[in-house]
Order: structure tokens, then C-alpha cells, then sequence
């Protein structure tokens, strides 16, 4: 099977962007909490959910964080692309029924170790920000 290399560092540009976008489901805050462990009742137990500020469920902050990795790793960079370090902090709760859409922009190119640095941005259908943040990765060879 032939697969085709992201994009270099040289071929790389700052202000190039790419998303992809996700329906968060129940099940998906099911499987999550079954692969992470967390059992949160605030994810998992609407009764428990009721009581909280958010008055129903919401999805696991690590859960809409990993809807980058399709980004950087099959996007922008693309195939190949090693991540460094990714920051984030949350803005706003991710309910079940939410579309998030994961964004990266290249913000930043490091000449010296011809890394790459991306502003990162997480929007729920509203284009509410729902997280931010950046990553540095190096892309392919």
C-alpha cells in the first residue's frame, strides 16, 4: 500500500490551514471513558450530571482535544508528522450533539530545527470556542 508523505518543512507555509470536524455521540463518551478509565459521573451518569452547573453530560475535555490528531497526523502536516508538544485550555463545555471542528494554522516555522508551530482552535456548530491552543511538531523528511 502506498501512502503519500505530508508536507515538508520547506514546502510548508505560515497561514496554511486545516480542520476536521466530529459529532460527538454518546458512545463516543462511553468508549472514551472505557479507554481512559475516566468514569467522571459528570460524562457518564445524566442523574449525577443534572446536579452540576452544566445541567446534563458533557464529553470528556481529552476526548474533543484528540479530534487534532486526524489533523496534524493525516492534514497539515500530514503523514509522517511527529508531535512535540500540544497545549490547550478549555473554554466551554462539549455537550453530546455537539460538531467540533479541530483547526490547525501554522503559525511559526523554526528555521534551526525546522520544527513547526500551530495555533490550534477547537469551535462547537455555534463557532462558539470550546478550546485553544498550540502544537509544535516536526513534520516529514
Amino acid at each position: 500500500m502506498f501512502y503519500e508523505k505530508g508536507k515538508s518543512y520547506d514546502v510548508l507555509e505560515v497561514g496554511e490551514k486545516a480542520s476536521f470536524s466530529k459529532t460527538i455521540t454518546e458512545s463516543d463518551i462511553y468508549i472514551f471513558a472505557g479507554i481512559s478509565g475516566d468514569f467522571n459521573p459528570m460524562h457518564v451518569n445524566e442523574a449525577y450530571a443534572r446536579q452540576t452547573r452544566f445541567k446534563t453530560r458533557i464529553a470528556h475535555g481529552p476526548l474533543s482535544q484528540s479530534l487534532i490528531a486526524p489533523v496534524l497526523g493525516t492534514k497539515l502536516p500530514g503523514l509522517g508528522t511527529v508531535a512535540l508538544e500540544l497545549f490547550s485550555r478549555f473554554k466551554a463545555p462539549v455537550y453530546i450533539g455537539d460538531t467540533i471542528t479541530a483547526s490547525a494554522q501554522v503559525s511559526e516555522k523554526l528555521q534551526d530545527k525546522r520544527w513547526v508551530r500551530l495555533k490550534l482552535t477547537w469551535v462547537n456548530q455555534k463557532n462558539e470556542l470550546v478550546a485553544e491552543g498550540t502544537a509544535l511538531v516536526m513534520p516529514p523528511t
